[in-house]
């Protein structure tokens, strides 16, 4: 099969298409044949080496967490899927982005019919992400919360899951697409200078909930805005984890996020929430796809469709 490789650290360059051998499932366990794989910044950073002390690559390494995909095969002891079977999945074993990919049977959940393969690719991550944003910081009606990095990958589906509860949410991102989340519910307001006056402005009696999906000193802006600091979750800010008293409650503090992407994929595939895809890549194109994400502009998410459905 082929599969996305880099031998050594470095920027998007350093990506490689190779042919591997195809892996095989063991106990609990089930092969997918993945039609699409979600990119996210994590991946990028570990390639890089960013993350070296916290999570060191085996070099030669794969890349890719999310993935959508049919099962072709599956390991002893495996009953609740069968080959042939749609599904949405995760691995823990960056494997993801490849023609083929092992991963145990509780990171799979089924992939509903109406649910686009685009969006099924990259709502693993994105979406239990944003799930536990909102369970740390929960918002009700009565609420203001402030989405820092509304269009991205997980700011475009907090925002949404934010406005569904009845609080009133403004969005920061730029003005480009301020439209969709005008459309989607939000009250945008453009990032750069002047942000904390725009902010002050848009709510004067305060904010009661600030998410950080973006960093850059935003966890900062909203604790000289006001807001308690247990009422602040960022997942990309860590120092200001222990600096400030923030949370920073991402997708691992979820007891069981197959069952968050479960219901998740339900919704969305109903029409709930969009699951906005920002730019599509043929797998040899994978070095273009992480400089598409490292722009870090557009709205939603970056997918590899590695496959027919």
């Amino acid at each position: 099969m082929r599969a996305v490789r880099f031998h050594e650290y470095g920027d998007e360059s350093v990506l490689r298409i190779e042919e591997v051998p195809d892996p095989a499932p063991g106990d609990g366990e089930v092969l997918v044949r993945v039609v699409t794989a979600g990119l996210n910044p994590g991946e990028a950073a570990i390639r890089s080496g960013a993350m070296h002390e916290m999570f060191p690559a085996d070099l030669p390494e794969g890349q890719g967490s999310d993935l959508a995909g049919v099962v072709a095969a599956v390991g002893p002891g495996v009953s609740t899927a069968e080959v042939g079977d749609p599904v949405i999945g995760l691995s823990d074993g960056r494997n993801a982005q490849a023609e083929l990919a092992v991963l145990p049977v509780g990171r799979i959940v089924p992939k509903p019919e109406a649910l686009d393969w685009a969006a099924a690719g990259s709502l693993y991550v994105a979406g239990t992400t944003a799930v536990a944003m909102l369970r740390a910081v929960p918002v009700q009606r009565g609420d203001v919360a402030v989405v820092a990095g509304a269009a991205g990958g997980v700011g475009a589906l907090l925002t949404q899951l934010a406005v569904g509860t009845g609080a009133r949410v403004i969005a920061v991102a730029s003005e480009a697409n301020h439209d969709w989340l005008r459309a989607h519910g939000a009250e945008p307001v453009a990032y750069g200078d002047g942000l904390e006056q725009r902010l002050r402005e848009a709510a004067p009696d305060g904010i009661s909930a600030f998410y950080d999906c973006f960093g850059g000193g935003y966890t900062d802006l909203a604790v000289a805005l006001g807001v308690d600091p247990q009422r602040v979750d960022t997942i990309i800010d860590f120092g200001a984890v222990e600096r400030l008293g923030v949370q920073g409650a991402g997708m691992a503090a979820l007891d069981d996020p197959a069952e968050a992407v479960r219901e998740l994929a339900s919704i969305a595939s109903q029409g709930g929430f969009e699951v906005p895809i920002k730019g599509r890549f043929p797998l040899e194109q994978v070095q273009e796809a992480y400089r598409a994400l490292s722009g870090r502009s557009g709205l939603g998410e970056v997918v590899l469709e590695v496959s027919a459905p």
